[in-house]
């Protein structure tokens, strides 16, 4: 009697058409690729710090587990290299909208509209949400109430308490070792970092970790302007629990 063959389920088709984009067109500061060759469920995600950011020169390792039923369900996103960050808990999972079920919860404080539905993707959600979250933390209702607090020290103070940001800094020189490890170059400048998209810096309330952000006397010329590069923003991201 011959064998009945399994339907392929329609998530390995979406997930494989969505690895293989990545792929052919990288997201500017993200490697992903698969941790089992023979598993399209589970993803590692590298991010690199932007540059001019005070995640510059990081390499932050992450994992992405998606569910059978995707893109009906989200996949969960944990960060393998230690992250201090007021929306990431000490396990490395990220609390933000976007990755949590589409569901009516009200004493979430979230609207359906910005928890995760079949429309979204890796590429158009997912990853540019993460790099939203790491620059704009939401202290509202934080993952790290400790780092939450420290996070508003910096900002309040106009960048004077700089215990937030030297604890960040000491986590992207540890993860020098693990880029020479695994052979990886991370990129240094916006042009290595910078893939195909260019667009506007953003203006000056925005919540970027800028080197000098509040130093009145470094100013960044004309041309340095023009180089420039950043993620479309998406404001899905941008809600996080």
């Amino acid at each position: 009697m011959a064998r009945q063959v399994q339907p392929v389920p329609s998530s390995q088709k979406a997930l494989l058409l969505e690895m293989k984009g990545l792929q052919e067109e990288p997201v500017e500061g993200f490697r992903v690729t698969l941790v089992d060759e023979g598993d399209l469920y589970n993803w590692e995600v590298a991010i690199f710090g932007p540059p001019n950011t005070f995640y510059e020169g990081g390499y932050f390792k992450a994992r992405l587990k998606f569910p059978i039923d995707y893109p009906y369900s989200p996949p969960a996103f944990r960060f393998l290299t230690k992250m201090w960050h007021p929306n990431i808990y000490e396990n490395g999972e990220v609390c933000i909208s976007i990755l949590h079920p589409p569901v009516d919860d009200p004493q979430s404080g979230e609207l359906p509209s910005e928890r995760w539905n079949p429309t979204q993707n890796v590429r158009r959600t997912i990853l540019l949400s993460v790099i939203s979250l790491l620059n704009e933390p939401n202290t509202f209702s934080p993952a790290n109430v400790d780092a939450s607090v420290m996070y508003r020290k910096w900002k309040d103070s106009k960048g004077r308490d700089r215990e937030y940001t030297d604890i960040i800094r000491k986590q992207v020189h540890a993860t020098k070792a693990d880029a020479e490890r695994d052979g990886v170059k991370v990129p240094t400048t916006l042009a290595e970092y910078c893939v195909k998209t260019k667009v506007p810096a953003p203006d000056e309330g925005s919540d970027l970790f800028y080197d000098d952000y509040y130093d009145d006397d470094d100013e960044m010329d004309e041309e340095e302007e023009d180089e420039d590069c950043f993620h479309d923003q998406d404001d899905s991201g941008n809600e996080e629990s």
